[in-house]
């Protein structure tokens, strides 16, 4: 009973409502994750992804289902998700001339113009992060840049995991946003 109580809260907009479900539910789905992926790193990565998912479509989540299947439903889903893209990046066929031509490249160090591009790319995704608010940036500069477990980050802010996480969450989210507004123009 209490936890539709919070569901119907989160559904409203409600941050402490999200905060609960992500902290009575993160156990569940992290450890459903990591039993299938073996993998501390990418079952973070893939936890917060389905939290991010399920926040995002919660208005669509209904009650006649049990809220930690459904985010289990969505867990599997960004695995499997995971699963295909990192499949299709190994995987790019190629005809025996063309892997002949690939081994006659002398050179496979970026020139100086991936350099470029690559320093040009950073620099703008820096100016982006620096348009969110300070608590922000700075977790993503702990995450990303000295990349810090969740558990370090929580530590060097004096926060709980819980908090770090959802700031994470909303910090990638807002940064996806303002990419995006950026790259319309």
């Amino acid at each position: 009973m209490e936890i539709i109580f919070y569901i119907e809260k989160a559904k409203k907009g409600d941050q402490i409502a999200f905060t609960f479900l992500l902290d009575h539910y993160w156990n569940e789905v992290y450890g459903f994750i990591l039993n299938r992926t073996e993998n501390e790193t990418d079952a973070e990565d893939i936890t917060i992804e389905t939290f991010a998912k399920a926040f995002d479509k919660i208005a669509t989540y209904k009650n006649e289902f049990q809220f930690n299947t459904w985010l289990i439903a969505i867990a599997k889903n960004v695995h499997i998700d995971l699963l295909r893209k990192r499949k299709s990046s190994l995987f790019v066929s190629s005809t025996t001339e063309e892997n002949q031509q690939a081994y006659k490249v002398a050179d496979t160090s970026p020139s100086v113009e991936d350099e470029l591009i690559k320093e040009q790319n950073l620099s703008r995704l820096l100016l982006y992060i620096k348009e969110l608010k300070p608590h922000y940036q700075e977790i993503i500069q702990l995450r990303y840049f000295q990349e810090l477990s969740y558990q370090e980050i929580a530590n060097q802010v004096n926060e709980p995991l819980s908090n770090v996480k959802i700031k994470l969450l909303r910090a990638k989210k807002l940064l996806a946003e303002i990419i995006q507004k950026r790259a319309s123009f």
